[in-house]
């Protein structure tokens, strides 16, 4: 079989209604599967960069800043020490995924990875400095976040998750 790859230049419609809705419906399953099993199935990613080198997947839970309404959010990670990093790229679209605005709002929170439930984090935008430090690992981690960076015109923001 061969590797699966993301194309170097944006494919067309990544910014479109259906792509977005796309994504979502597929969050909402990983989200479920991972749930049943206790992140036994749906804890590492295996989309593009991820196909040969799988990525860990945490789950995110987040309070809607403006609905108070509870979500939660698949996204890969890298573990530093006691911190767990996340990056709001959203696969290079425009805009910056709804987690990361929510988050800022309401910073406190959990995360699910496998075999541990409910772990007590507080979210915050890593500063220029750590970003500097983490943008390399993150992409080691998952060489498609830096083709996500070339995507868009925002800078995608690194967020630290530290244990409360």
């Amino acid at each position: 079989m061969g590797r699966l790859s993301l194309p170097e230049e944006k494919p067309p419609g990544l910014d479109s209604p259906g792509a977005a809705k796309a994504i979502k419906v597929m969050a909402r399953v990983q989200v479920r599967v991972f749930k049943l099993t206790n992140g036994r199935i749906g804890n590492k990613w295996r989309i593009g960069a991820g196909f040969r080198k799988p990525v860990p997947t945490l789950l995110l839970e987040h309070v809607g800043r403006k609905s108070g309404t509870r979500f939660t959010t698949p996204l890969l990670y890298l573990e530093d020490g006691d911190r767990l990093v996340v990056v709001g790229s959203q696969g290079g679209m425009p805009k910056h995924p709804q987690w990361y605005f929510n988050l800022r709002a309401n910073p406190d929170t959990r995360v699910h990875l496998k075999k541990r439930r409910g772990v007590q984090v507080t979210a915050r935008v890593a500063d220029p400095d750590e970003r500097a430090e983490l943008w390399p690992r993150l992409v080691e981690l998952y060489a498609d976040f830096a083709k996500y960076a070339k995507w868009t015109d925002r800078e995608i923001p690194v967020v630290i998750l530290s244990p409360r």
